[in-house]
């Protein structure tokens, strides 16, 4: 929307990208009564006024480039619940996917009122929490580590409003924040178990991994998985390759593609990727080659049926659920959790859909790997 006609909807100058969250705690603090999302206590004003105050803030949000959910009802009146997306957004069918799931899960087990920010690439992150905040929602989500310093400084600032980072990373010196719940997963356990998939299925004894960001939260899929690989192969090849060093190598299917086909070139036929919208490029080699990839965070067959022989799957979805029950209960707390094999929290897909590709053999093998994870007997490196 051009910034002429943002001006005249709402009747003020539009902000700039720094001057966003003045203009949205000027725009909706003075009406507490409802939100942006129409939650919550309606105070005497018009509708026409509702609306147009609505938006307002919509329009402002799109100047700084954030895409902001449609209200669906304007008189919810149940715990309201904000979640701002990472990088690849909503449809990546991967790793933001699943928060959605959770919390739409949330929204019809729960009846609970949920408002969803989209953010695009580039912009304020930050003020989309805030803006959420500002207007009174009872439980902020973070959607992925880049979010974390952000959750510190705001939790700080909204003591009444709980705030939960998925993928938290605590920044140095900072300690534990009584209304920030940190939510980690030991992704290394899940991979371990793609990765003696990937071992015992591989022809050539030589398998890949693609890593988006080169972080140590990907470094932990990668130690997992090669440390699977070799616990069932230790002759195996294994070859490594990351997209970049910041948040956008995570949304880059074409570079994705070239580091795919350059491993499966060098005698890759399986490859394991963690790379968020950029493992789609992993998907497009193995179909062009007809070779075999691995999904991750969620249940990735159905976007390449032909190759996506399992998928690592991270229980993003299961840890919204839990922190949105809290919630509701008024239990809900800060601190950091961790869900893993024993949790639950994370794991590899055997179904109908892959059975094809997955033998009952291996299966089984991989089955009693993950017991011995749980029991201990076996310790799954993370870097």
């Amino acid at each position: 929307m051009p910034s002429s006609s943002a001006a005249m909807i709402a009747g003020t100058e539009p902000p700039s990208r720094s001057g966003v969250r003045y203009w949205v705690a000027r725009t909706v603090r003075p009406h507490r009564g409802y939100s942006l999302q129409g939650w919550g206590r309606v105070l005497a004003v018009t509708a026409g006024r509702l609306i147009a105050i609505l938006v307002a803030v919509n329009a402002a949000l799109l100047v700084v480039g954030l895409v902001v959910a449609k209200p669906e009802h304007l008189a919810c009146e149940g715990p309201r619940v904000g979640l701002v997306f990472d990088v690849g957004g909503k449809n990546d069918k991967s790793f933001n996917e699943a928060a959605w799931r959770g919390v739409q899960q949330a929204k019809h087990e729960l009846k609970i009122c949920v408002q969803t920010i989209e953010p695009s690439e580039g912009a304020d992150r930050e003020s989309a929490l805030r803006a959420l905040a500002a207007a009174g929602v009872d439980l902020v989500i973070g959607v992925g580590f880049i979010f974390s310093p952000d959750l510190e400084r705001l939790a700080t600032k909204f003591p009444e409003v709980v705030f939960a980072g998925v993928d938290y990373a605590p920044s140095q010196g900072v300690g534990e924040i009584a209304n920030l719940v940190g939510l980690q997963f030991r992704e290394h356990e899940g991979s371990f178990l793609v990765g003696a998939i990937a071992g015992l299925s591989t022809k050539t004894q030589n398998v890949g991994f693609v890593g988006g960001m080169r972080i140590p939260l990907i470094r932990k899929f990668e130690a997992g998985y090669i440390a699977g690989v070799k616990h069932v192969c230790p002759g195996c090849q294994v070859q490594s390759a990351y997209a970049g060093s910041e948040p956008k190598a995570f949304a880059d299917p074409s570079l994705g593609q070239d580091l795919a086909s350059a491993q499966y070139a060098r005698g890759a036929d399986i490859i394991y990727h963690a790379a968020g919208k950029t493992g789609d490029g992993v998907f497009a080699a193995a179909r062009q080659r007809g070779m075999r990839a691995i999904g991750v965070d969620s249940d990735q067959f159905h976007v390449a049926p032909c190759c996506v022989m399992t998928s690592m799957v991270k229980r993003v979805d299961r840890a919204v659920v839990e922190v949105a029950q809290e919630l509701v209960a008024g239990t809900l707390k800060g601190g950091m959790r961790e869900l893993g094999l024993a949790d639950d929290g994370v794991g590899f897909v055997n179904d109908m859909n892959n059975a094809a590709m997955l033998p009952a053999e291996v299966v089984a093998k991989v089955n009693e790997l993950r017991a011995d994870v749980i029991a201990g007997r076996i310790v799954v490196p993370a870097q």
